[in-house]
């Protein structure tokens, strides 16, 4: 047994997240934790809600609340469609917690008594009619490069070139609107990222990540790693100390939201020890405190890579203290609506709360996963999704469940027969299906989740197959004895299915597992072929469940395209 740390990319607070950020992050740190699980390893899975910086700011003037009420109302919004998706976190944290304000002032301290934080003076824009230093996000104006009227002072969205505000055409306020706006010399604190350049790419050297964290990594450290302001003119945040008491002339500042949002990853598990939910926290987290056989997965999109690969190993490193580092880093690409960006405002796309109105979590669940953005990004299309949910969930996993528990119940009273011995047919399948069981074990350690799906549809291919062969509502008319051993076959197999189905479809895993008197908890990795294959005793009762999936129909998607955007959008 393994001791397997997960976390995921914290999802911003400024909203429920749409199925692109679901995939690309989230889900698949899920999917994996629920695997390792179900093989008997000890996995603690961990995630948080990333909740300074200007957009939260922004996003609660504009929703007219306070910042904090403002963060309160979204964290629980969601945790709940996280919940509501089977997003199993065994804790699910703030970075406003008590517990990351005093986490990060303290790495802002030891990094200074190391040298590799510095106080320097530049130049940023004040707003005359605000009152206040304008940070980069809240000065918007024109793109000088594609002529976007609602380009950020920071970054046009529109084409991606990264900009300076006093680049932008027409600046103004993202808070009054106001023009009336002046460069003025402010002071903020510096992480000397450049003295850390040859330790993190010797750092970097030693990993084994896949291809495309590997590269991004190794691109920002090819450009030279910069000096970087880590604190921001802002009220909501964590505040700036020295000694214990206000920073002279940072009273009015707070740490930068990506100083701050990462060490989360360590605050969330003290939260969770505060809450009862671990024992100890440093057994995760501190190599000095028994986390030195852990093994920490981390799970993002490819735009949260360099953070996490040169600017938060910076800052942990830096420190000089016995923090444990991430092992493996599983990195996605992006999951477009049609080719296309999810968009809120031009009602583009679907988000993870909408998603669950239409149908149950597990269709997005099974088509995110079977169409994970590995090693390119992939396109979310309606067609796509109805097509494989029907095809895969309704007429594969579901026809076959269905199927050969109504007629074992019919014909068997709602019991495990009994009788009969198993032949060629049963001994081929047995064969075949510990190939596949290994194959689907090693795409699960491998973290590629578009092989375990394939291979999961294989599997359930397999048993449809196998019934198709031995037909059992034929076979029980002339010869009992092989109807007996098909069916208790085909019980195993559907038994079998929910169980190896418990990662990516969890609904309706617990739904199959619960006709057979299981169900509830993580249900184990079959010790071999033989093994599923003779899992319910002769005798043993069972009920048919419900129809585990009904087709998506082509009004449904119809519908949903008028509403959501389809490939005009």
């Amino acid at each position: 047994m393994a001791r397997i740390l997960v976390t995921s990319a914290l999802p911003y607070i400024n909203g429920v997240k749409h199925l692109g950020n679901l995939a690309g992050s989230m889900l698949p740190a899920d999917v994996f934790s629920r695997a390792m699980r179900m093989m008997g390893h000890d996995v603690l899975s961990l995630c948080a809600t990333d909740e300074h910086g200007t957009p939260a700011e922004l996003a609660a003037a504009e929703a007219g609340v306070d910042v904090r009420r403002y963060c309160n109302e979204q964290h629980e919004r969601q945790k709940r469609a996280g919940d509501q998706f089977g997003l199993d976190w065994d804790w699910f944290g703030r970075s406003s917690s008590p517990q990351n304000h005093a986490l990060t002032q303290h790495f802002a301290e030891v990094l200074e008594e190391r040298g590799l934080i510095e106080e320097r003076s530049s130049t940023q824009i004040y707003s005359n009619a605000d009152g206040r230093f304008l940070p980069d996000r809240y000065v918007v104006g024109t793109c000088p490069n594609c002529g976007h009227e609602r380009a950020r002072g920071d970054q046009c969205e529109n084409c991606g070139k990264l900009l300076d505000p006093t680049d932008l055409i027409d600046p103004k306020s993202a808070i009054s609107g106001s023009t009336d706006l002046e460069p003025r010399e402010t002071s903020h604190l510096y992480l000397l990222q450049s003295q850390m350049q040859d330790a993190i790419r010797d750092w970097v050297d030693r990993q084994s990540w896949p291809s495309l964290a590997t590269s991004i990594a190794k691109k920002w450290l090819d450009e030279g790693l910069k000096d970087r302001a880590i604190t921001r003119d802002l009220e909501w945040g964590v505040p700036v100390l020295k000694d214990g008491k206000p920073r002279p002339g940072f009273e009015n500042k707070v740490f930068y939201v990506w100083f701050d949002a990462p060490i989360e990853y360590f605050a969330c598990a003290i939260e969770a020890e505060r809450e009862g939910v671990l024992d100890s926290w440093e057994r995760w987290w501190r190599v000095d405190g028994g986390a030195d056989d852990v093994t920490y997965v981390e799970f993002m999109g490819k735009d949260n890579v360099a953070f996490h690969t040169v600017s938060f190993p910076a800052t942990v490193l830096g420190s000089g203290e016995a923090w444990k580092t991430v092992d493996r880093l599983k990195a996605f690409n992006w999951v477009t609506w049609y080719g296309g960006k999810f968009s809120t405002s031009e009602k583009r796309g679907i988000f993870m709360d909408q998603a669950l109105e239409l149908l149950p979590a597990d269709y997005w669940r099974w088509y995110l996963t079977a169409n994970a953005p590995e090693s390119s990004d992939a396109a979310f299309t309606l067609e796509g999704f109805q097509a494989a949910a029907n095809a895969d969930l309704a007429n594969n996993l579901g026809n076959f469940v269905n199927r050969i528990t109504r007629f074992a119940a019919s014909r068997f009273d709602g019991h495990v027969p009994e009788g009969g011995e198993a032949g060629p047919l049963e001994a081929q399948l047995e064969k075949d299906l510990q190939a596949r069981l290994d194959a689907l074990r090693g795409h699960y350690d491998a973290m590629e989740f578009r092989k375990a799906a394939a291979e999961t549809r294989a599997i359930w291919a397999l048993g449809n197959n196998y019934l198709q062969e031995a037909a059992p509502w034929t076979a029980f008319k002339t010869d009992p004895q092989a109807a007996a051993v098909s069916v208790r076959t085909g019980l195993n197999l559907a038994r079998l299915f929910g169980a190896l189905s418990w990662p990516v479809i969890p609904f309706a895993a617990d739904a199959i597992l619960e006709a057979f008197g299981e169900g509830g908890e993580a249900p184990r990795w079959p010790a071999s072929a033989a093994q599923a294959l003779d899992t319910l005793k002769p005798g043993s009762k069972f009920e048919a469940p419900d129809v585990l999936f009904a087709k998506i129909e082509d009004e449904q998607v119809e519908g949903w395209r008028t509403k959501f955007g389809g490939a005009d959008s």
